[in-house]
């Protein structure tokens, strides 16, 4: 939206200049996008007197002028055909900036010939006119005049103009605003009827009142339409219009001053004496258009558009020729030539969505689509049409006809209790109630004090609802600077650090997945419905109602799969062998409150190209990451039970497994990803992951953390015996790990597995077990009746296993 400041002044009474009103619009919460100051651009130029014009001495096509100038005569090579002796035009010094060539001027010879100015056409002002020649200006103006003030430039204000407010899509609109902001007084004239001295010959009837509740018309015989006088112009113009003609040029002032778009109809093109305002038809089956021929216009732009049954047309000749869009575009079978003598006069209101909607169908943008399509006032039908009335008079003459109108103007807004107290509550700010009802006053609001208020809106503000929007209104017109600045209570150092036990083991799980080398992942807690699916997820209960994409359109129920398409990206771009972890929340329909913490890790081994194919210890290593990071997480790893064979369907039964605390506390689920999933998921297997719920880990006893000790570091060399066992071929080496291990916790550093073997001399359905046990004397090296003691505890432990020495 842009206005002129002197076109402000005519409904605001201020002496503020550009700059002061841009900073209180600013301040009122009207943005203002730019402020263009052609006054300050064309200061440099002035008013200048050709004496002379020879023909240049090595140019056919310029002339060396005499030019009677501000600094001076000077001699200036011109090369438009019109420079002539006596013309008087516009002088550009040496150094002034051409904003129409962008280039700056210097001193330099012109074929032989050093030109001291330049003499400037209209395009290179970047002024409106002819620019075939320079500038052809009045005999009468003094040499060294602006040319600022010949051409009455002035600044001009362009700001954004949000949804909900139509209103200042009128200069008085935006007058109103700055006046209660305290800029100035309003002063926008009344509106006066123009009584009507004959009944109107045209009739208007509405079949649509749903897209179009109002619409008031009159006629205008006897007007003499041309080109509008130099003051309408230039206020056209300075804002981006062009002017056409008086009467279209009257409708674009109205809209532009008061925000009520208008269209001007040849009363002598219109067919019958009746405007029909209906929705668009389609014509009857015909043997070309089988099903029917929608209805086409050739509107005002020249193009051809079509028609369809939820777009507001205006029809004549009994409703059957389209004549225009309501609210869009007129027709270019009834526009307005500098020929037309008799004119009708239409003023509506049109619905918002139908005209936003036409708009978006037909790709087709108006400057009355854009009003209408946000709402203006229905309340100003009969006032914009009087209002046009009396500048159509006083431009083109003529004799009204009595108005016309059919339908009813939407209600205006309901009236609604408000306590100012709300003001400060909500605000902060420190008003008295005089001065809220006078904001609310000056914006056009109906107060009526009592207990509570009763404030009914303005119509053409039918975006306050309820007093929330009034304490804006208030609140926006006092100043966002008034806001108060109160600082939040001092509570004092924390007694304890920043994060709670939760975030603290996150934190450590983090820097601990970053040691062992996973790269940290990112992702969204949606998922696709149908991938939510393989994940135990997807029914209606995790479903988003509004999803961002159609791809996220469900709450994930694991952050794997998210991690398996993260994975597949990296492959896809060269990266195979990706190790990602992600913590963050998972959501279960099957759970109390829905929702659980996880990290999750994944790793997609690929070797370098190799006979021996992939690593066959990646497995091994996974379980390896996890233990240590269970272990930094404080899990009491000695007591987690190792279960097979029960993990949901997305791993792999036969190479996965889950560690728990008993059989309802499943705290890790790991192993290698079905295949089944990889492809449905378009990724290359083989992948290894693990999900441990964080709310399943129990924390560590003591909340507080104790300090290291001093390093006990073993004097003695420690010594290893072997061991082989036979225990059953579905039993889980763990087990007996952990046996062995608790045969004596004082030596026994440590066991390990080297060997497993199946086949001659081991029964069928058993295996052999080959441990390593590491003993770490203390006080004195172990005497061999000290170590065969120990060897008999390990027997035992393994035989309470269901295990038995390899003989």
């Amino acid at each position: 939206m842009k206005f002129t400041l002197s076109w402000l002044k005519d409904h605001l009474d201020t002496e503020a200049d550009v700059a002061t009103v841009a900073e209180a619009m600013t301040m009122a919460g009207l943005e203002v996008e730019d402020v263009h100051d052609p006054i300050a651009r064309l200061a440099p130029f002035t008013v200048a007197r050709i004496v002379s014009a020879e023909q240049h001495p090595n140019a056919d096509r310029l002339r060396v002028c005499q030019v009677d100038t501000v600094d001076g005569p000077k001699e200036i090579v011109c090369g438009a055909p019109n420079a002539r002796a006596g013309l008087t035009t516009i002088y550009a010094p040496i150094g002034a900036f051409v904003p129409g060539l962008g280039v700056t001027l210097v001193e330099k010879p012109v074929r032989g010939v050093v030109s001291h100015g330049m003499l400037c056409s209209a395009s290179e002002l970047e002024l409106a006119g002819d620019s075939d020649g320079i500038l052809e200006l009045a005999d009468d103006l003094t040499v060294g005049t602006p040319a600022a003030g010949v051409f009455g430039a002035e600044p001009v204000i362009d700001f954004e103009v949000t949804p909900n407010r139509p209103d200042w899509l009128g200069v008085a609109g935006i007058a109103r605003d700055l006046a209660a902001a305290g800029l100035g007084q309003l002063q926008t004239p009344s509106v006066q009827p123009v009584p009507g001295t004959f009944p109107a010959p045209i009739t208007v009837r509405i079949d649509a009142p749903d897209m179009c509740p109002v619409f008031a018309g009159r006629l205008i015989r006897g007007v003499k339409n041309g080109p509008s006088p130099e003051w309408l112009q230039r206020r056209l113009t300075a804002i981006g219009l062009r002017s056409i003609n008086r009467l279209v040029d009257v409708t674009n002032l109205v809209a532009y001053d008061r925000c009520r778009p208008l269209h001007v109809y040849d009363a002598a093109k219109l067919v019958g004496g009746e405007m029909v305002v209906r929705g668009g038809q389609v014509a009857k089956d015909t043997p070309e258009h089988e099903g029917g021929q929608p209805e086409h216009l050739i509107a005002l732009d020249g193009k051809t558009y079509t028609v369809d049954p939820a777009m507001c047309v205006i029809a004549d000749a009994g409703g059957e020729r389209p004549i225009g869009l309501g609210g869009v575009m007129g027709g270019e079978s009834t526009g307005c030539s500098d020929e037309t003598v008799d004119v009708f006069v239409e003023c509506a209101w049109f619905d918002p969505l139908v005209t936003a909607q036409t708009g978006r169908t037909l790709s087709l943008n108006s400057d009355a689509q854009y009003r209408f399509a946000r709402g203006v006032d229905p309340a100003f039908v009969v006032p914009g049409i009087e209002l046009a009335t009396r500048m159509i008079l006083d431009l083109c003459g003529g004799e009204p006809s009595e108005v016309v109108v059919a339908g009813q103007a939407p209600a205006n807004p309901a009236p609604f209790a408000f306590d100012p107290a709300r003001v400060a509550s909500l605000t902060g700010l420190s008003l008295d109630d005089d001065r809220i009802a006078e904001i609310l006053t000056r914006l056009g609001f109906e107060v009526a004090r009592g207990a509570p208020w009763t404030v009914t809106p303005p119509s053409w503000r039918r975006d306050v609802e309820g007093p929330a929007d009034l304490v804006e209104e208030v609140a926006r017109i006092e100043g966002y600077g008034a806001l108060p600045s109160t600082p939040l209570p001092d509570l004092g150092a924390p007694s304890k650090g920043v994060l709670n036990p939760r975030q603290a083991r996150v934190r450590l799980a983090r820097r601990a997945l970053a040691a062992m080398g996973y790269a940290e992942a990112v992702t969204w807690s949606f998922t696709k419905q149908s991938t939510a699916a393989l994940f135990g997820g997807g029914d209606d209960a995790l479903r988003v109602e509004n999803p961002i994409a159609a791809d996220l359109d469900c709450m994930r129920p694991s952050a794997l799969p998210n991690l398996i398409e993260a994975a597949a990206r990296n492959a896809a771009r060269g990266h195979p062998d990706a190790a990602l972890f992600e913590i963050g929340p998972i959501y279960l329909n099957d759970q109390p409150d829905g929702q659980r913490t996880v990290i999750a890790g994944l790793i997609a081994p690929r070797a370098a190209r190799h006979w021996g194919g992939a690593p066959e210890d990646a497995p091994f290593g996974l379980k390896g990451d996890l233990m240590a990071l269970l272990e930094t997480l404080g899990a009491p790893v000695a007591s987690l039970q190792l279960a097979q064979g029960q993990n949901r369907d997305w791993w792999h039964p036969g190479r996965s497994a889950r560690l728990q605390l008993g059989p309802k506390n499943v705290m890790v689920e790991f192993g290698a990803l079905h295949p089944r999933v990889l492809k449905a998921l378009d990724a290359d297997g083989p992948m290894l992951a693990f999900e441990i719920v964080l709310d399943a880990v129990p924390e560590p006893r003591g909340a507080k953390a104790k300090t290291r000790g001093p390093a006990s570091l073993a004097n003695l060399m420690p010594l290893t015996r072997d061991f082989a066992f036979v225990v059953e071929d579905g039993k889980a080496v763990g087990d007996l790990v952990r046996a062995v291990a608790g045969a004596d916790k004082a030596l026994i550093a440590g066991v390990s597995v080297f060997d497993v073997y199946r086949g001659a001399g081991v029964p069928e359905g058993m295996k052999s077990v080959a441990l390593e046990v590491t003993l770490q004397p203390v006080e004195a090296t172990l005497t061999e009746g000290e170590i065969e003691a120990l060897s008999a505890k390990v027997v035992a432990a393994g035989a309470k296993a269901g295990a038995t020495l390899r003989g």
